[in-house]
């Protein structure tokens, strides 16, 4: 097996290619970080600062040049972009990591999967919140059939939305792959089809709120799971107080657990994988177990963000699956444009 590092460039070093790429990359002996392109002078100075020896260049097209001289390219870039960068880099013979949201639209997922095929090389989505600690609590404990059967999920992830900028999530449109169903929905979509099948949708209410939106900013989804289970998925970037970020109740039992996985915040605080604690959740904001009245606490399993690029390095040195299946994330496309649609039958 070769023990030579996978050649890696990241597209964009904003917060997804600093906080959600870069460490991962930078901390797994498997790869080694050689190219970013940003334009941007700060986040230039700032990936070289945490990242010595990686070079830069100023945009996309640039990299993309040079995509024959890499092993991974990874997309940090607005979903708007992803077809045509992520159709460069498959056809320069580069492996591809795409950010969430997927694609803009079931057509571009499509083609991006069958240029992956057409290519023999890999494509993976970055649905983290896969490797969430309470997530993984969760699938613990349905494995463990603590619960019983279970007839409802409910997912809720939620922020108090700042005034809007210039960033692109708050100025590109839902046709180009923005707003709450696609960001944050991505990882709830994924989520529930991962634990519970796939889905149909049964209920979609997206709605701007905040002054000047240009696309979705708060949103409801209901799925109802061939399995028999409903979820419940509530989205939003004005919630002044969040809901519990889980609540699967089951016949025998229920689980629930409140605030949001802290590998995030560690990592925007460059703790990156290997710092103390990375991970760890604290014992204060353990979720329960239980009925009313009878409720035990449940320690949080640890997060654990390293293990997609672990699956990555596994997949192109060893042959491996995906750590995260396209075709998972196409189907996380095809919920969102069904909630779009049915939201926009209702106005």
């Amino acid at each position: 097996m070769s023990t030579t590092p996978l050649r890696t460039g990241i597209i964009g070093f904003g917060l997804s290619g600093r906080v959600f790429h870069a460490p991962f990359i930078a901390t797994n002996p498997a790869f080694s970080l050689d190219l970013v392109s940003t334009g941007n002078a700060e986040r230039a100075a700032e990936a070289t600062a945490h990242h010595p020896g990686v070079e830069i260049v100023e945009s996309a097209d640039a990299l993309l040049e040079r995509a024959s001289e890499l092993d991974l390219v990874i997309l940090a870039s607005p979903a708007h972009a992803h077809l045509e960068q992520g159709l460069a880099a498959l056809e320069a013979g580069a492996a591809v990591v795409i950010d969430k949201p997927f694609a803009p639209t079931l057509l571009d997922a499509k083609k991006l999967i069958e240029k992956s095929e057409e290519t023999g090389r890999m494509l993976a989505v970055f649905q983290n919140r896969r490797w969430d600690g309470d997530f993984l609590t969760i699938k613990k404990l349905l494995a463990e059939g603590r619960l019983g059967d279970i007839h409802r999920f409910e997912s809720t992830f939620e922020r108090w939305g700042r005034p809007l900028t210039e960033r692109w999530q708050d100025t590109t449109t839902i046709e180009q792959g923005a707003g709450i169903t696609f960001d944050l929905g991505s990882h709830l979509i994924d989520q529930a089809l991962h634990l519970f099948g796939p889905a149909t949708v049964e209920q979609a209410e997206l709605g701007r709120v905040r002054e000047g939106s240009v696309s979705d900013d708060d949103a409801f989804v209901s799925l109802l799971h061939t399995s028999g289970v409903r979820s419940h998925l509530t989205m939003s970037r004005a919630a002044a107080q969040s809901g519990p970020r889980f609540r699967v109740l089951g016949n025998a039992s229920a689980y629930s657990v409140s605030g949001l996985d802290g590998q995030e915040p560690a990592l925007r605080e460059y703790q990156w994988p290997g710092s103390a604690g990375y991970g760890e959740t604290p014992s204060s904001e353990w979720g329960t177990i239980g009925i009313d009245g009878a409720l035990e606490t449940v320690p949080t399993e640890r997060g654990d963000y390293p293990a997609f690029y672990e699956g990555v390095a596994a997949s192109l040195r060893d042959g491996a699956p995906a750590p995260v299946d396209p075709r998972d994330s196409l189907e996380v496309v095809r919920i969102i444009e069904r909630a779009h649609a049915m939201a926009a039958d209702s106005q």
